[in-house]
This record gives structure tokens, C-alpha cells and sequence, in this order.
């Protein structure tokens, strides 16, 4: 996987149910931190809302450490849970979702609690605008000058991007590689410098 669909921008969508409304915030946030200042965003914009339950997928739509979710005085598993189990099954990332309740007066249950929150994210998320998130990791190269030439010829065709570079004893070359193009960087590396080619990367 090279890239995955993350929110084009921020974008709300808003349903009823028995007389409650449920508004559903979505933006794309990269960190955990970005995430907390968007959900703080929309308890600022409706600050006398009875709830303001969120969840959140901070990263790529597999890494679980940048996962969470909160009910927000909804009774317990009834709001973020069910909304973190819509996004798990999105193929999302990058992505939080906040959904904002003003109680209408009539109480809901659990059951009916899980299905309004889950509905409203499943039914925004239906309607998302989406762009592509690409996964490329920056490796850092220094290249005795005899090797680069041959180095670059072997990365053309390749979807590896060739940044900056720095001539000093050696060549210094920043490479974006594509997640999916990591190993066979690393065997090209391998064989073309013989241990010449001295590489670092994140």
C-alpha cells in the first residue's frame, strides 16, 4: 500500500434522529495533537451542545498507536466506539471525526445510542470528499561520484524521487521511495555499492 484516501478538507454533515440532531465534523489531521486541537475547534463552535462525541485515526488506516475515541458522557461504548469501528472499516486515515448531539428530548436507549452514532459517521463518510495520502519514507545517501551516475540511470522508470544534493567528498542525495519500492532500493544499494554507498533513513 503506497497511499491510502484521507479527507480533502473539512467537511460536516448533519442528521436527526427522534428529535435529536446529530452534526458530524470530519477533517484530516497527521498527529494526535492535530486531532485534539480540531475536536477542541468544534466544542468551541457549539458550546452549549449536550455531547461532543469523536474518534480518531491520526496516521495510516494500520497504525492502532494513533487510534482513540471518547464518548463524551454518552453512556460507556455507545459513541466512540461504534464511530472508531466505522473508521476502522473505512480504509481511511489521517482522519477525526467529531459528531455533536443536542438532545431532542427523547431518550434513545444503548441500542439506539450505537446505531445514530454510527449511522451519522457511516452516512458522512458516504458523502466524504477524499484526496490520497502517499506513503514515502526520505532516505538520506552519500554516493562516491564514480557510482552516481549509474545510480540515477537505475532510478529512472522507478517512482523513487530524487531531492536535494549536496557535492562535497561525496555525493549527498535525498530519495522519497515509495513504501512498496523499500526493498528493492535496498538490494540496488546493496549491489551497486558494494558497501560504498553509505545510506540513512527514517
Amino acid at each position: 500500500m503506497d497511499s491510502y484516501p484521507v479527507p480533502a478538507s473539512r467537511q460536516q454533515f448533519e442528521t436527526e434522529v427522534k428529535r435529536s440532531r446529530f452534526i458530524t465534523t470530519i477533517d484530516c489531521v497527521n498527529s494526535r495533537d492535530a486531532a485534539k486541537l480540531f475536536i477542541q475547534s468544534v466544542r468551541d463552535a457549539y458550546p452549549d451542545a449536550n455531547h461532543h462525541c469523536w474518534a480518531m485515526l491520526a496516521g495510516s488506516p494500520d497504525d492502532i498507536y494513533l487510534q482513540d475515541q471518547s464518548d463524551d458522557g454518552e453512556p460507556k461504548g455507545t459513541a466512540g466506539k461504534p464511530m472508531l469501528n466505522v473508521l476502522q472499516h473505512s480504509a481511511l486515515g489521517n482522519v477525526a471525526v467529531v459528531v455533536t448531539r443536542y438532545f431532542g428530548g427523547v431518550k434513545l436507549g444503548a441500542g439506539g445510542l450505537v446505531r445514530a452514532y454510527t449511522q451519522s459517521v457511516s452516512n458522512a463518510l458516504g458523502q466524504l470528499q477524499t484526496s490520497e495520502q502517499y506513503i514515502q519514507f526520505k532516505w538520506q545517501l552519500k554516493v562516491p561520484y564514480g557510482l552516481y551516475d549509474t545510480l540515477e540511470h537505475k532510478l529512472q522508470g522507478t517512482n523513487i524521487h530524487i531531492g536535494e544534493k549536496q557535492f562535497d567528498q561525496l555525493i549527498s542525495v535525498e530519495l522519497l521511495v515509495p513504501k512498496s519500492e523499500n526493498d528493492s532500493l535496498s538490494m540496488l544499494l546493496a549491489e551497486l555499492g558494494n558497501g560504498k554507498i553509505e545510506v540513512s533513513h527514517d
